[in-house]
């Protein structure tokens, strides 16, 4: 029947369980309570064992019966299994909490069933798990509605269809696995290992260039931070060196001004037969700064020489209109 309900996956802590019965907890306790889980227990798993354990634990002194729906039924109300019936019974019977194994065990518990292997309780999640045979909404309603059902937990995180599902979402891996451990193609289905190698390259092709990517992104990300963290200090350190470069030409250009300026005055010093030394030609540049920056001395030259010849000027044009007034009258 069920591997353990109606797949909200799997589940079975070893904790305590609680039962759903009118009837006395300990029938007889002069014999052991016969407590009976079914399932499918397909890739049987740890989730499977805790379950089975809980019921085994349930009363002091049980029985555990375990019954195991064959393929033909699993596979009509359930759907495919991995492992056939018989790998099936034979990993139940290998469980420490398993005392008798049922093959073929009926989907739907009814009163029969029951009585045929003495069954006092029926341990299961009280979880409904659909009947799709079609008899009712919960396969063990009639146990829990008479009083014999003994209630277990699940197991968070383990299932036999979270195990097939790791397997499907790495089928490349595992066809790849199975190649390298002799498997041939033929048995692994040649034409769909074609596809999953072409896959599989195409796969690694864009690994190989994210992994590219990932490196230039961790080259940018460095170089930016390298930045943010030294750009103060390669700032100030340019400035530094572009003042001294600054520095350097100004003092450059100012000595080449220099030197061609007393080339010129000592050529024109030569023209004239006299020799002009170093020493002169500084004072002849400061004479030059001193004429050039004496304004107001030029300026008081100038009105002196007003003052000096200016009546002068003022006769002279006095005794000329005079002339002129002379020789009208003699002309008449």
């Amino acid at each position: 029947m069920a591997e353990v309900a109606s797949e909200p996956k799997d589940t079975c802590a070893t904790t305590t369980t609680t039962t759903t019965t009118s009837r006395n907890s300990y029938p007889d306790e002069n014999r052991p309570v016969r407590v009976y889980a079914d399932g499918i227990y397909d890739l049987f798993h740890f989730g499977h064992a805790r379950s089975l354990e809980q019921a085994k634990l349930s009363f002091p002194n049980t029985y555990l019966l375990v019954g195991v729906c064959n393929d033909d039924t699993t596979h009509k109300f359930k759907g495919k299994t991995v492992m056939t019936e018989s790998e099936r019974y034979e990993s139940l019977r290998h469980c420490k909490w398993v005392d008798e194994v049922i093959p073929d065990a009926p989907w739907v518990i009814n009163q029969e069933f029951l009585d045929k292997h003495n069954i006092d309780y029926v341990a299961h999640d009280s979880l409904p798990y659909a009947d799709a045979s079609g008899a009712g909404k919960d396969v063990y309603e009639f146990v829990k509605r008479v009083g014999r059902f003994k209630e277990t937990k699940r197991t968070e995180g383990i299932s036999t269809s979270d195990i097939i599902m790791r397997i499907v979402k790495d089928y490349n891996q595992y066809v790849l696995r199975n190649l390298d451990r002799g498997y041939s193609r033929k048995e692994l289905g040649e034409k769909r290992l074609r596809v999953n190698m072409s896959l599989k390259k195409l796969q690694e092709k864009v690994k190989e260039h994210q992994e590219k990517v990932g490196e230039k992104i961790q080259t940018v990300a460095m170089h930016r931070n390298e930045w943010v963290e030294n750009a103060d200090r390669w700032v100030a350190g340019f400035l530094e060196m572009f003042e001294e470069g600054c520095h350097k030409m100004g003092t450059a250009i100012r000595d080449r001004i220099q030197e061609r300026l007393r080339g010129q005055q000592s050529a024109g010093l030569l023209e004239n037969g006299e020799a002009v030394t170093d020493d002169d030609a500084e004072e002849y540049y400061d004479d030059e700064d001193e004429e050039y920056n004496d304004d107001e001395e030029y300026y008081d030259d100038e009105e002196y020489y007003e003052e000096v010849y200016g009546k002068d000027s003022n006769n002279e044009n006095e005794g000329n209109d005079r002339g002129r007034s002379e020789k009208e009258k003699d002309k008449k």
